[in-house]
C-alpha cells in the first residue's frame, strides 16, 4: 500500500500549497508544498526546503480549510414594552384635586358629588345631566369641557361651584340651590326656590356635611352663611 502511495505521489508532480507530510515513522510535518524528483521528495516551507528519500514519506494530506467563522447573529429587535399606565384617579381623588385647585372645601365637593352622581362617572340623569357632578350638556359646552371625561367633568363642576360660592357670598344653601336649580331661580326668590326637589337636595347635602364635620372636628369648617 505504501509503495502504491509513493507511485501516486511520483506521478502527481507538484502538489498544491498547504499540506501535511505523513512520514513512515508516524510523524507529521506541515509544508507549503512538495515536489517529486525521481526517488526523492523535496518539501518546501517558507523560503527553505527539505529533501528526503520518497520511501521516508508515507503520504501527503491536504490541509483542512479553516472552519468558516460563524455568521454574526443578528440581535433580536428590541420590543418596546408598553409603559405601565398609572391607575386612573378615583372619584374622591378627582374631587379633592379639583377642590384644592379652586379653593373649595373638599367636604363640600365630595358631598355635592355624592348627591349628584353617587361617585359614578357614567351617571346620567333623566334630564340629561352627565357624569360625576352631573353637568348639563349646555353647561359643559359653556365651560369648554367634555362631560364624559371624568377629570374634565369634575374640574368644570368644581369651577362652577366656586363661581356660585363667590356669587352668593359663600352662602351654602343658596350655592347648593343654584347648583341644583340654576342661579336664575335663586335670584328670583332671593333664597332657596320653593321647589321640592331643590329643597330636598339642599337639606340632604347640608345634613351630610354637618354630620361629617361633627365626626371630624379637626377638619376645616365650611362657611355656613346662607
Amino acid at each position: 500500500m505504501r509503495f502504491f502511495g509513493l507511485l501516486l505521489l511520483m506521478t502527481t508532480g507538484t502538489a498544491s500549497a498547504g499540506e501535511y507530510a505523513v512520514l513512515a515513522s508516524g510523524a507529521r510535518m506541515y509544508v507549503d508544498r512538495h515536489e517529486i524528483d525521481g526517488t526523492h521528495v523535496r518539501m518546501y516551507y517558507g523560503t527553505g526546503y527539505t529533501e528526503m528519500p520518497a520511501s521516508y514519506v508515507a503520504a501527503f494530506e491536504a490541509e483542512e480549510p479553516p472552519a468558516p467563522a460563524p455568521a454574526p447573529v443578528e440581535p433580536a429587535p428590541a420590543v418596546a414594552l408598553p409603559a405601565a399606565s398609572a391607575p386612573a384617579p378615583s372619584p374622591e381623588e378627582l374631587a379633592d384635586a379639583a377642590a384644592d385647585r379652586y379653593g373649595v372645601p373638599r367636604l363640600l365637593v365630595r358631598s355635592v358629588m355624592a348627591a349628584e352622581s353617587g361617585f359614578q362617572p357614567d351617571a346620567l340623569s333623566p334630564k340629561g345631566a352627565i357624569g360625576l357632578m352631573q353637568l348639563m350638556p349646555g353647561t359643559a359646552q359653556d365651560l369648554g369641557v367634555d362631560p364624559r371625561d371624568p377629570a374634565q367633568n369634575v374640574d368644570a363642576g368644581v369651577r362652577y361651584l366656586r363661581a356660585l360660592l363667590d356669587r352668593y357670598d359663600w352662602g351654602r344653601w343658596r350655592t347648593l340651590a343654584a347648583y341644583n336649580a340654576g342661579p336664575g331661580a335663586v335670584d328670583k326668590y332671593h333664597w332657596v326656590p320653593p321647589y321640592r326637589e331643590t329643597i330636598d337636595y339642599v337639606i340632604r347635602i347640608d345634613k351630610a356635611m354637618n354630620a361629617a364635620e361633627a365626626a371630624t372636628p379637626a377638619a376645616g369648617r365650611d362657611p355656613k352663611r346662607n
